[in-house]
């Protein structure tokens, strides 16, 4: 079992910057897949961007690419995304997630149901 804690949400004025943790219980960290979605309003949970075990890989919503990054650190448990050049439309509840253990299918999908374990979101807010 991974327990996954979000922080670092906030609000931002449109072109700022935000940097999200989530820090993951448990010794199996290393062996999941991490992923980052988000939900707005009204609307469905999407996918933001994921990252392998190793961190080697990564991939983006073709909406924040190239403004956001993630990225992990295995010895302190943690996943960061650091989004840069916010607009009112990242306005969102952010979510971490993390994959089956040792499951190397999970990187290549968007879909929220390929993740095992979700936290508990953090808002980020965007002002004009």
């Amino acid at each position: 079992q991974v327990q996954l804690v979000e922080s670092g949400g906030g609000l931002v004025q449109a072109g700022g910057s935000l940097r999200l943790s989530c820090v993951a219980s448990g010794r199996t960290f290393s062996s999941h897949a991490m992923g980052w979605f988000r939900q707005a309003p009204g609307k469905e949970r999407e996918f933001v961007t994921a990252i392998n075990w190793t961190g080697g890989i990564t991939y983006y919503a073709d909406s924040v690419k190239g403004r956001f990054t993630i990225s992990r650190d295995n010895a302190k448990n943690t996943v960061y995304l650091q989004m840069s050049s916010l607009k009112p439309e990242d306005t969102a509840v952010y979510y971490c997630a993390a994959g089956p253990s040792r499951d190397y299918t999970t990187i290549f999908s968007r879909d929220p149901s390929a993740y095992a374990y979700w936290g508990q979101g953090t808002q980020v807010t965007v002002s004009a």
